[in-house]
C-alpha cells in the first residue's frame, strides 16, 4: 500500500497520469493504485484484456502478433503497453499478460511467467518475469503487482 501511495503523490506532483493494461492481474494494478485517496488525479484509466479480442478491440493489439507470439509474450506486452498510451490521456502506462496458473502453462510457457511492459513518451521496456510454478495463483498476480509498482516508482524517481 505504501508503495502505491508513494506513486500516487510522486505522480500528483509531477502532474503525470498512468494507464494500466491488465490481463493476468485482472485490474489489480489499477486496483492498487485507485485505493489510495487522490488518485483520480493520476490514474487516467485501467484496462482489463482478458482475451485476446479485447487486447486487440481495446489496446490494438496486432492479431499477427498474437498468432505469431500468443497472449503471453513480450511482443504482445510492448503492444499492450503502446496502446494503453494510445487510448487514454496519461503519460506513463504499464501493461501485464502472463500465466497465474494454476493450469495453462506449458514447458515454453509456464506457469508464473509473466511479460510486463512500461511506456512512456520516450519509449517501450519490457521485463521477462518468470515468478515460479511453485507458488499460487493469487502470490503470482500478488508479485505482478507488486513489480508494476516498482516499476511505475523506479520511471519516477
Amino acid at each position: 500500500m505504501s508503495k502505491a501511495a508513494d506513486i500516487i503523490a510522486k505522480y500528483t506532483e509531477a502532474g503525470l497520469m498512468i494507464a494500466t493494461a491488465e490481463s493476468c492481474t485482472g485490474g489489480l494494478i489499477a486496483g492498487a493504485l485507485t485505493d489510495i485517496a487522490g488518485s483520480s488525479s493520476v490514474v487516467d484509466r485501467g484496462f482489463v484484456t482478458y482475451s485476446n479480442e479485447a487486447k486487440m478491440d481495446m489496446l490494438g493489439v496486432s492479431s499477427k502478433t498474437l498468432d505469431a507470439h500468443g497472449a503471453v509474450s513480450e511482443q504482445t506486452a510492448r503492444e499492450m503497453a503502446v496502446g494503453a498510451l494510445i487510448n487514454s490521456r496519461a503519460d506513463v502506462s504499464v501493461a501485464v499478460t502472463g500465466i497465474a496458473g494454476p493450469g495453462g502453462g506449458s514447458d515454453e510457457k509456464p506457469v508464473g511467467l509473466v511479460y510486463m511492459g512500461v511506456a512512456n513518451n520516450v519509449g517501450v521496456q519490457t521485463y521477462k518475469l518468470l515468478l515460479g510454478a511453485d507458488k499460487s495463483r493469487d502470490e503470482i498476480r500478488q508479485a505482478t503487482v507488486d513489480r508494476a509498482l516498482n516499476e511505475l516508482l523506479m520511471l519516477i524517481d
